[in-house]
């Protein structure tokens, strides 16, 4: 029989800013991030595969996407943020808190959109820790990835990021009326100290060089 832990409820998040290196956190707001979020998520620059496994878009005029946005900024679960780059000012992404079970110490990062200015940048590998941080700051026990299983770029990144591979939910759900196995990973909160200090060795000025001779994340997360 399970033995009784030492652990209360998590608190839920409320999508105050978070401040990082590379970018900045901010609740999604449709009024001030729109017409960045249009340009980098479905403009001339945009990535062509980034709608392929969400269960939306892509998106061909500007009304739906930003009825799209609009309920995405109301929802509390899961509650949206805009991914700001700090050099530039521009919004580049979104991603969001989800599945939000505080009783139970239960989390997930997901529903991400990336823009291309993010991608292979430490931006968008700091989003991903800054929401980590927070979920754990909370007093979750668990932080969660899924994704469908046939989309290995989201599953290498919930790799590089740390994320423990648990195994494969078949016909779990129906997406733009295909089959989804979704694949399950998780950190939990025993295992996060050592994929934070990877993260922060990682993100740090001494391993982010203009040379490009950085360590690599799993490299960084082995030294913890």
């Amino acid at each position: 029989m399970s033995q009784p832990i030492n652990w209360q409820p998590a608190k839920t998040p409320q999508a105050e800013p978070i401040e990082g290196r590379f970018i900045r956190l901010e609740k999604l707001d449709p009024t001030r991030h729109g017409d960045d979020l249009w340009q980098v998520l479905q403009g001339p620059q945009s990535d062509p595969s980034l709608w392929d496994y969400l269960p939306y878009g892509p998106f061909s005029e500007r009304a739906p996407f930003d009825k799209w946005l609009e309920g995405n900024a109301a929802s509390r679960d899961p509650l949206f943020y805009s991914v700001i780059d700090r050099a530039s000012g521009q919004v580049q992404g979104i991603l969001s808190l989800m599945s939000i079970v505080p009783d139970h110490g239960r989390i997930e990062i997901g529903h991400i959109a990336f823009g291309a200015a993010m991608q292979r940048t430490p931006k968008g590998s700091e989003a991903v820790y800054l929401l980590g941080k927070l979920g754990f700051e909370l007093g979750n026990r668990r932080l969660e990835w899924k994704c469908n299983n046939a989309n290995a770029r989201s599953k290498r990144a919930a790799e590089r990021f740390g994320f423990i591979y648990e195994g494969v939910f078949r016909n779990h759900m129906v997406i733009k009326g295909q089959n989804r196995d979704t694949a399950w990973y998780a950190i939990t909160d025993d295992e996060w100290p050592a994929v934070a200090a990877g993260f922060e060795r990682w993100l740090s000025a001494d391993n982010q060089r203009p040379d490009g001779q950085s360590k690599t994340l799993e490299a960084c997360r082995n030294l913890a």
